[in-house]
């Protein structure tokens, strides 16, 4: 397990040492859905870690669709008191959710890219009618907040090459199956919007982008994943594209800290980008630092048409974080640091 190694811990707590106003949390319950995932179970982990060491906890409502997998995940964490499971399924828009939460983070649904090719309906309505079905909950508990976790896939293509700000929206051909994952995210964030506007439900919006960190499944396709589980197992790394593409990389822990700062000082129906600028690359950059980490050898290979068909379309997709620094949020972990700690960490896991 992840826990098996100090490095997350040691992390861990320097997240929480930046970010004091964690404790303004306290006594409060936040339902995390997802909370299995790359993003969510990393910031499970920080609110963990945070009621293991105090005494005035957060009751955390962990949203997933298997309980066997979460016990498998946080282990014996499962078991305390501040810690409730709670079923939950993005597809599943009939659903209940029996208890109250102070505030939701929504961040289920599907965002790999071998499955957005082959489910591109199940893609786009868990991300649309998946949150419908929340912001309907949140009215009716009473919920003080709900964050949705969107996409730099928003912003479509764009000529520009500067970062993308949060109003600097491109093209997204409507037709294409694989945009299923951004045109939803996009009507997503509108529906927060309205919603908020229709009936009073506060709602705020982050757009990661391509995060990263040993908290991803070994099944994650995503080249970052995949390449620091090679790398991780003493794997050479293949790349398929010459690697110029941009991308504003984050470690998963900077993306978690970005999330709860903007649940609790983000304005309403506002979005902001969570970037690292100390971590905007290439992919070609990333590579080599992982490679690098897990001491192997990047090799170069053309990609089949199946392959080309789940690639991100965007060349460009770095973001503009000065919204979100705004707030007073800073990246703790550069990129060099974030993933030579993946790979290290991937090794206790793998």
């Amino acid at each position: 397990m992840i826990y098996d190694n100090s490095l997350w811990f040691q992390d861990i707590d320097l997240v929480l040492e930046n970010y004091p106003e964690f404790k303004d949390l306290a006594g409060s319950s936040i339902l995390v859905t997802g909370a299995g995932g790359l993003i969510c179970s990393a910031l499970v982990d920080i609110l963990i870690r945070y009621n293991e060491s105090h005494q005035d906890t957060i009751e955390i409502l962990a949203g997933a669709r298997n309980l066997s997998r979460l016990k498998a995940r946080f282990g014996d964490f499962c078991d305390r008191d501040y810690f409730v499971f709670v079923p939950y399924d993005a597809n599943n828009y009939a659903m209940v959710i029996p208890q109250a939460a102070d505030f939701i983070i929504h961040g289920a649904g599907n965002a790999s890219p071998n499955k957005i090719v082959k489910e591109p309906v199940e893609t786009m309505l868990s991300n649309f009618a998946g949150l419908y079905t929340l912001l309907q909950y949140a009215g009716q508990a009473g919920t003080r907040r709900v964050l949705y976790i969107s996409s730099s896939e928003v912003y479509g293509k764009n000529n520009d090459t500067s970062p993308y700000k949060e109003t600097d929206y491109g093209y997204i051909d409507l037709l294409s199956p694989r945009n299923s994952y951004s045109v939803g995210k996009r009507a997503a964030e509108t529906l927060c919007a309205a919603y908020s506007d229709e009936y009073g439900v506060e709602t705020v919006i982050v757009r990661p982008g391509h995060i990263y960190g040993p908290t991803a499944s070994k099944s994650d396709n995503r080249v970052s994943s995949a390449w620091a589980y090679a790398a991780a197992n003493g794997v050479n790394i293949v790349m398929k594209s010459d690697g110029a593409q941009i991308r504003s990389y984050c470690y998963c822990l900077d993306c978690a800290s970005a999330i709860l700062k903007v649940l609790m000082n983000g304005e309403n129906t506002g979005a902001y980008n969570i970037s690292n600028p100390d971590s905007v690359i290439s992919i070609r950059d990333m590579a080599e630092i992982v490679a690098k980490a897990g001491n192997v050898r990047l090799l170069m290979e053309l990609p089949t048409e199946e392959e080309k068909r789940g690639f991100n379309p965007m060349s460009n997709s770095s973001l503009d974080s000065t919204s979100l620094q705004a707030l007073g949020w800073r990246g703790i972990f550069d990129a060099t640091t974030g993933f030579e700690h993946t790979v290290h960490l991937m090794k206790s896991v793998s």
